[in-house]
């Protein structure tokens, strides 16, 4: 009646296991360090840059505890704080002698501390918010006229080729505002060019004015399209943050928006403000230009270019003229990603590209047979030529750019396509630095309260329930075990609202215990056996125990769902609570009295407190304690 079978026993005693190693690098802590990683592509984080920065630390006499070469970059580690913050300086000005033309992210960070190979095996500590662990809070205000005034740039780009395509001729085309006028010298070719930018003007209101010696179409953006252009600007504008913020090696940041026209960027563990600022501001584009074929290849970067040419420089480090005016540039690309050469087995980067793209870089190719293009990326007004091919036949919606030297390469290349341009500038309106002390007086306090609530819970449990009650109190431990286990399997970002949710787990879970003792007392006062009153008080206890927790269940998920930022922390730490709560009070509590009370032919009294116990055999009345 009161023994699991063995299946059930190893499974309970596993996941224990389990639960004990994933929560135990949360014990380890984490160390002030600084992260190297590469800026820009074809810039290595290898072992020799590992070698050039123990040499430069032993050279200033800075005492480093460990320096690793991991995934995400180099990690160096420090004792304190204030080594870290030294170190940083002597670093950034070692590797980035000339500031403006950085090769390397040097950065603040706080790295775990846990040995490799738990790391190796995806134990790795909890990630702790903005709150806990310190960082930088942005509010950036995205400049929407910039963006509404980019896109009319684009609409006027494209109607002038489709007419130019039409033959059709005008005598002025021009942007007044959100309006575009259109001006034609006679009434007929007003009317054929109705036909043909009819497609291209959906977003605008279209009228025909003027007399009869000055005829205009004049398209006015409609209110809808306005709004639309504005929320894709700040939708593409979130994506490449997301993608940039990767550098910094920040943990679970936080990239929302806030209201029509702002971006909330939190980045917990960041220190270096700076930085962070000038990475976010990043405005690295891709643009697509032909290869000046009319003059010889130029032999030094000191060649002067010819007219409407510009000089860059080939990955190689061979220059080349291309072509100032731009075939295509990254705006057209919906997707990107690494792959490689099916001829060759290189890596490579597949694109693909929208309607717009895809038809003039088909015509563009058509015209240019035999001939090189160049793709280009540009950042903080470096140039570099990643790719310069000879144009073999006629290009589509899809093309292949090779020649990158690494799968890593690739990657990083098709990321940053991803990411693509800022759609819009924006301006830091507000920056706020939480320190690592405040964090770490948060963390100190949070769990100052919830272990004051979990002794006094304890004790209370213990006085009143005797053995039960320490089997009650065994469960809550080992559901906070598997809590902090499950929080750290998941890499959930753990705030202040989330330690909330922690003792809030607590008091539930210490409920439903609550709840089978009193079911045990209650069948021990009905009068039956201690043996039937455990079988009976589990059993009945459970109905109650799991609609409790499933009504409190769908309030979490509806604050998942509909929450955002540490409220959806907070519902992820209640639902997980739950999910624990059930197993450590149900399995796990049962089985601990299964142990106890199992294996005893014939059990006299039960240790759960004061008890009227009304034997059903001899119907005497007898006081447990």
């Amino acid at each position: 009646m009161n023994k699991f079978p063995l299946w059930k026993n190893l499974l309970i005693v596993a996941v224990l296991l389990v639960g004990f190693f994933y929560t135990l690098p949360n014990f380890y802590g984490q160390s002030p360090a600084v992260q190297i990683s590469g800026q820009g592509l074809g810039v290595r984080v290898d072992s020799q840059l590992m070698a050039q920065v123990e040499g430069v630390l032993q050279s200033n006499h800075i005492q480093a505890t460990q320096i690793s070469l991991e995934s995400d970059g180099l990690k160096v580690r420090f004792p304190d704080a204030d080594t870290q913050l030294k170190a940083k300086d002597i670093l950034d000005r070692a590797l980035n002698p000339d500031p403006r033309n950085a090769n390397y992210v040097v950065a603040l960070n706080l790295v775990a501390n846990a040995p490799k190979w738990m790391r190796d095996l995806g134990a790795l500590p909890m990630y702790l918010g903005l709150d806990l662990s310190g960082g930088v809070h942005f509010l950036l205000q995205v400049d929407m006229k910039v963006a509404v005034d980019k896109r009319l740039d684009s609409i006027l780009s494209e109607i002038r080729t489709e007419l130019r395509d039409q033959r059709i001729y005008y005598d002025a085309i021009k942007r007044e505002g959100v309006r575009l006028v259109l001006v034609f010298h006679d009434a007929q070719s007003r009317q054929q060019a109705h036909k043909a930018i009819d497609n291209l003007l959906q977003d605008f209101a279209v009228s025909d004015q003027g007399s009869a010696g000055d005829n205009e179409i004049v398209a006015v953006l409609k209110q809808d399209s306005f709004t639309r252009i504005q929320e894709q600007a700040i939708k593409q504008n979130i994506l490449a943050l997301k993608n940039r913020v990767n550098e910094l090696g920040a943990k679970e940041p936080i990239i929302q928006q806030q209201g029509l026209d702002r971006i909330i960027v939190e980045l917990p563990g960041v220190q270096d403000t700076a930085k962070a600022k000038e990475i976010i501001g990043r405005t690295a584009s891709l643009e697509i230009r032909l290869v000046d074929e009319d003059h010889a290849n130029p032999t030094s970067l000191q060649d002067i270019p010819p007219y409407g040419d510009e000089l860059v420089v080939e990955r190689n480090g061979y220059p080349v003229f291309v072509k100032k005016s731009v075939v295509l540039t990254g705006d057209v690309i919906t997707d990107a990603g690494a792959g490689f050469d099916s001829q060759t087995n290189r890596p490579s980067v597949n694109i693909s590209m929208d309607s717009k793209g895809a038809r003039i870089i088909r015509q563009v190719s058509r015209d240019n047979l035999k001939k090189r293009m160049a793709i280009l990326l540009i950042e903080k007004n470096k140039t570099e030529a990643i790719s310069v091919a000879t144009i073999q036949d006629e290009l589509g919606a899809r093309f292949q750019i090779t020649g990158l030297t690494s799968p890593k390469e690739a990657n990083d290349l098709a990321l940053l396509l991803r990411s693509g341009a800022l759609a819009a500038p924006m301006d830091f309106i507000e920056e706020r630095t939480v320190g690592p002390s405040l964090g770490a007086e948060n963390i100190a306090r949070g769990f100052h309260s919830t272990w004051i609530g979990f002794t006094a819970i304890s004790l209370f449990m213990v006085a009143y329930y005797l053995l039960f009650g320490f089997i009650s109190v065994f469960a809550l431990a080992c559901n906070v075990l598997l809590l902090i286990a499950m929080l750290s399997l998941l890499q959930a970002t753990l705030t202040l609202p989330g330690m909330a949710g922690i003792a809030l787990t607590v008091g539930m879970a210490i409920d439903a215990n609550v709840l089978i003792n009193e079911r045990i007392r209650e069948e021990i006062r009905n009068g039956n056996s201690p043996g039937a009153a455990i079988a009976a008080g589990y059993e009945r206890a459970f109905a109650t125990i799991l609609d409790s927790n499933v009504t409190t269940g769908i309030a979490g998920i509806a604050l998942f769902a509909f929450g955002s930022g540490p409220v959806k922390g907070f519902a992820v730490v209640l639902v997980l609570g739950i999910i624990t709560s059930m197993f450590s009070s149900v399995l796990v509590s049962r089985a601990f009295v299964n142990l106890i009370y199992g294996s005893r032919r014939k059990i006299s009294q039960l240790s759960i407190g004061n008890v009227k116990w009304h034997s059903s055999k001899d119907n005497n009345t007898t006081s447990k304690g």
